[in-house]
């Protein structure tokens, strides 16, 4: 589709297109539109922009993978399709491991993510070779990898499924969450919720690992103060004020 680059929703239309392309090569599967679509909603409550509250979440995100000591980006079908670029490169700024891991799982879609990662420039994808399993899952994202998921202690998982969140916790994981919206299971459950589109997130904890990279002392700083429940109170808080703005206009 030849989309028109004034057109005001450009971006979104051009990675919806994307989306849909990446569903007919076996990436994304079709259910995944519906989550992306859901996820979309939530960013217009939010403004289409990174908040405050985004900003602080992805502050302590990068800290907490700075401070890992076996961190893991979790990808699925979405995530890939998103911005594997960008988790790549979160994964080589903070020394994480990367793993593929889907609810809808067979040999042929897992080998063609991981190829996909690989074309974007991953190396030593996990994920193809499970040897473990998350307890308590009884869906095929439970298959997972010793030397990644499993053995884990912060990881990030964007565009997650709840139950395996509060699993990942159950198993006394540091889990960051990129989820836009801040009433989901997976926010809930998580340690650190960022609620903000995952390009913009990855960007920002790019830019924050960078610059916390050689200094402990802040590191620190930041997770002593960092609050998830306040910060999950201040996101809900500015998609009331966002919805109470566009009412108050229209009088």
């Amino acid at each position: 589709m030849d989309i028109p680059k004034d057109h005001p929703r450009y971006d979104s239309l051009v990675t919806r297109e994307r989306l849909a392309d990446l569903v007919k090569k076996g990436i994304v599967t079709p259910t995944g539109l519906i989550s992306h679509g859901r996820g979309e909603a939530f960013d217009y409550l939010l403004g289409e922009r990174t908040t405050d509250a985004a900003l602080r979440s992805e502050k302590a995100a990068a800290a907490y993978l700075l401070n890992a000591e076996r961190p893991i980006i979790c990808v699925n079908g979405n995530a890939a399709a998103l911005d594997a670029k960008g988790l790549i490169e979160l994964a080589n700024a903070t020394n994480s491991r990367i793993e593929v891991n889907i609810f809808h799982r067979t040999e042929e879609r897992m080998a063609s993510l991981i190829r996909y990662m690989e074309e974007n420039g991953a190396e030593n994808v996990l994920g193809g070779s499970p040897d473990a399993r998350i307890p308590g899952l009884s869906s095929d994202r439970a298959l997972c990898t010793n030397e990644g998921i499993f053995s884990s202690d912060v990881i990030l998982v964007p565009i997650e499924d709840g139950d395996r969140a509060e699993a990942l916790v159950r198993m006394n994981k540091i889990v960051i969450a990129i989820d836009l919206n801040p009433l989901s299971r997976t926010s809930r459950a998580a340690s650190v919720s960022v609620a903000d589109e995952m390009s913009r997130a990855l960007a920002n904890m790019i830019r924050f690992a960078k610059e916390l990279k050689d200094d402990d002392k802040e590191k620190k700083n930041i997770l002593s103060e960092f609050s998830n429940d306040d910060n999950r109170t201040a996101t809900m808080r500015t998609i009331c004020e966002n919805l109470t703005s566009v009412m108050n206009d229209r009088k």
